[in-house]
């Protein structure tokens, strides 16, 4: 019998089969991990979103002609539109806000929420103050806190003046701080 013709059995019978065993277990785990990247995308994206997404800015609201808007002794109290979108939804909702006399007459206007614990903040004529109902907190007609829980006065909004008309940039503030620190 010729030794060069002899198969050899048992585990050396494959010698040349680990290659091709090999290659096909890599593109099986290249294949199933491409998969499994693919398949786990959508929940990354969904754990991401949050921290990733931003909705857009509020847009400046208007609150009236200048030459409307000279409140005396007492603040105005004006409602607005506040629109704002977020993807493709679009809302818009109406707020207070209080128009008062700053410095120098200049119009300045306060947002009605109490920067104690976000109660609305009435304007009391009796008392010549604003009022929280909450907890008693009272600020003066220009804003400045009195007395009462409230860390800080009333909060200020950004304003401008635009062919005449007073429009503000409507923002919420973190509360039970004493410096005033924007949210939204």
């Amino acid at each position: 019998m010729n030794e060069s013709n002899v198969q050899p059995c048992g585990p050396a019978a494959n010698v040349a089969d680990p290659t091709k065993r090999s290659f096909l277990a890599a593109l099986l785990a290249v294949g199933a991990a491409g998969v499994g990247a693919v398949l786990a995308l959508p929940v990354i994206r969904f754990i991401l979103y949050p921290l990733l997404a931003k909705t857009t800015e509020i847009q400046w609201s208007d609150i009236g002609q200048v030459s409307e808007l000279q409140p005396g002794a007492a603040p105005m109290k004006r409602l607005i539109q506040v629109e704002q979108r977020d993807g493709w939804r679009k809302l818009i909702s109406e707020k207070a806000v209080y128009v008062v006399q700053g410095d120098g007459g200049k119009l300045k206007v306060l947002s009605p929420i109490c920067p104690h614990l976000g109660c609305s903040v009435a304007w009391n004529d009796g008392s010549g103050h604003f009022v929280c109902p909450c907890h008693g907190g009272t600020f003066a007609a220009d804003g400045a806190r009195i007395s009462g829980p409230p860390p800080r006065s009333m909060d200020e909004l950004e304003t401008k003046v635009e062919e005449g008309m007073l429009k503000v940039h409507y923002e919420y503030f973190q509360q039970l701080v004493p410096t005033r620190q924007v949210l939204s």
